[in-house]
């Protein structure tokens, strides 16, 4: 597999058409002053946004900045409440998916939406043919049209395989097979190498600059600022609902667009609190975990200090959060806690330890969104509400839950709401209650403000920092930079399922843990 650097080196080479040298194109997509409010929240405050015929412009903004709901607006799936889109000039009445997509409008999602019982062919076919339901289907041609398709964008994935049996990566391809198939004149790419290995990334760059050239409009997506500077013509920046600035791509830095997303100074979104860092609590020696791609891995983290854990899409973060807390075995390595060897070979292992571990799926993994709230509070302590026999008291897991709901912070009319009728920040604070009521030594957060809104963050930082202030050692992964810059006492950074090097909170800055993600720059050994 191509390193990062050298999907960069490879994709330099291809023809590009960069602001300089393209001739002015129309406005073929044009967004004026879109609102949208889902309940108390204002997704957008009046957000414009234009694309031009043959180029790329990429969008950013943090996460719950209004990038999501914009697209879900374009291609028909939400309605907004004010503004109008128009297409060529033309207004787009009564928008809908399939009315955006008879239009010409098509979209890459993040989270491939396949059906897992259909062959690719299938799948690709679905998206493209018209007709009765009694139509006689040529299967020769169907399959080959997708085996067409698939060598297209690089790909070797058979078109007779399930969808079912396609890793990730591989769902994402067809995806961008049936885009591409569509023939849309835009074309929407949300995070669309998130889940994609250097090779496909390479090809998908490829496929960029050869719609661009063939005069398709492409609004692109991505958190990578490299990809942003190689392939897009402008940038829009959104933040908090509103589209902030839109400008050239050779006209701005990464500082300009970190400072352009995020508004304030550092100091002032994540507020850090002042802590006396204590002794070593947690240290991790050489871990490896081979069914989990991580390597060598070594860090400490000391009470009341947040180390936080940088990286690429694809890094092994993630990977070696789950290794640590028991999800896999280990294949070599020792980890210790307050200076003595732990063996965790299960969650229930890691939490009797003193581990706590919010996942970065919440809705899948960090609460259970049909039970209440007391029910998730208490879920990983049920010693604390359970007597002698085994039997729960109602009135004690009431109780517990009520302090964690005002402790925490959560909204809600009471603790018999059910956790899926919660805000996405009211959801994370109920996973974060839930192992804190553990009593942790350790806490590894992953992703701790994905997908909440800019309020919501607020809060889960100022809870985060007065966890460490209170003297508990907190690994905290996560993909946005400033996040990363703003509360961690130190970085690490892991590319490729290492950690290549463990920054102090003064050398740390954006492009140098950039560099470190993508491959290009590698600490010099140090102690950790």
């Amino acid at each position: 597999m191509l390193s990062h650097a050298k999907v960069l080196e490879y994709t330099s080479r291809l023809p590009n058409i960069t602001p300089s040298d393209a001739p002015p194109s129309p406005v073929i997509l044009e967004a004026k002053q879109i609102r949208k409010a889902f309940g108390a929240v204002q997704a957008l405050r009046g957000v414009s946004f234009d694309l031009r015929a043959g180029e790329v412009h990429a969008l950013i903004g943090e996460n719950g900045a209004g990038k999501s709901t914009l697209i879900k607006i374009l291609t028909g799936a939400v309605e907004p409440d004010a503004g109008e889109i128009l297409l060529s000039g033309e207004r787009i009445v009564d928008n809908s998916p399939a009315k955006a997509r008879a239009l010409g409008i098509s979209a890459i999602y993040q989270q491939p939406a396949l059906f897992p019982d259909l062959s690719v062919a299938e799948n690709i076919a679905l998206a493209a043919e018209s007709g009765t339901p009694w139509r006689r289907v040529d299967w020769r041609t169907r399959r080959d049209h997708a085996a067409g398709l698939l060598q297209r964008i690089g790909s070797r994935i058979s078109p007779d395989v399930r969808a079912a049996n396609l890793s990730m990566p591989e769902q994402q391809m067809v995806e961008i097979a049936k885009a591409i198939d569509a023939n849309a004149q835009v074309l929407i790419m949300d995070e669309p190498t998130a889940s994609l290995g250097d090779q496909d990334a390479a090809n998908l760059f490829r496929l960029v600059n050869e719609l661009r050239a063939k005069g398709t409009a492409i609004i692109y997506i991505s958190h990578r600022f490299e990809e942003l500077f190689l392939l897009a013509n402008r940038v829009t920046v959104l933040r908090d609902g509103i589209s902030i600035q839109t400008c050239g791509m050779s006209e701005v830095t990464n500082a300009d667009l970190i400072r352009l997303m995020v508004g304030r100074e550092l100091d002032t979104v994540f507020p850090k609190h002042q802590t006396t860092l204590g002794p070593t609590a947690f240290e991790v020696r050489q871990v490896s975990c081979r069914s989990l791609g991580v390597k060598n891995a070594s860090f400490t983290i000391r009470r009341g200090e947040i180390l936080g854990l940088a990286g690429l899409v694809g890094s092994g973060r993630t990977q070696l959060a789950e290794a640590l807390f028991g999800l896999a075995p280990l294949d070599s390595g020792e980890v210790l806690l307050n200076g003595k060897p732990l063996s965790v070979n299960s969650p229930a292992d890691a939490v009797k330890a003193g581990l706590a571990y919010v996942p970065e799926d919440r809705r899948r993994h960090g609460v259970i969104l049909n039970l209440s709230i007391a029910v998730n509070c208490t879920l990983a302590s049920l010693g604390k509400i359970s007597n002698t026999s085994g039997f729960l008291n109602a009135a004690t897991e009431r109780q517990l839950a009520n302090d964690s709901i005002a402790k925490m912070g959560v909204k809600t009319p009471s603790a018999d709401t059910l956790a899926g009728n919660l805000s996405g920040g009211n959801q994370q604070k109920v996973a974060l209650a839930r192992w804190l009521m553990t009593d942790p030594k350790v806490l590894i957060l992953d992703e701790p403000t994905q997908g909440i809104d800019v309020g919501a963050k607020s809060e889960i930082y100022q809870l985060i920092g007065k966890l460490a202030a209170s003297g508990l050692a907190i690994l905290m992964i996560s993909s946005e930079t400033p996040e990363i810059l703003g509360l961690s006492d130190r970085v690490a950074v892991m590319a490729r399922g290492e950690i290549v090097g463990v920054l102090n909170r003064a050398e740390a800055d954006p492009q140098l843990i950039l560099e470190m993600a993508l491959g290009h720059k590698r600490q010099p050994e140090r102690p950790v």
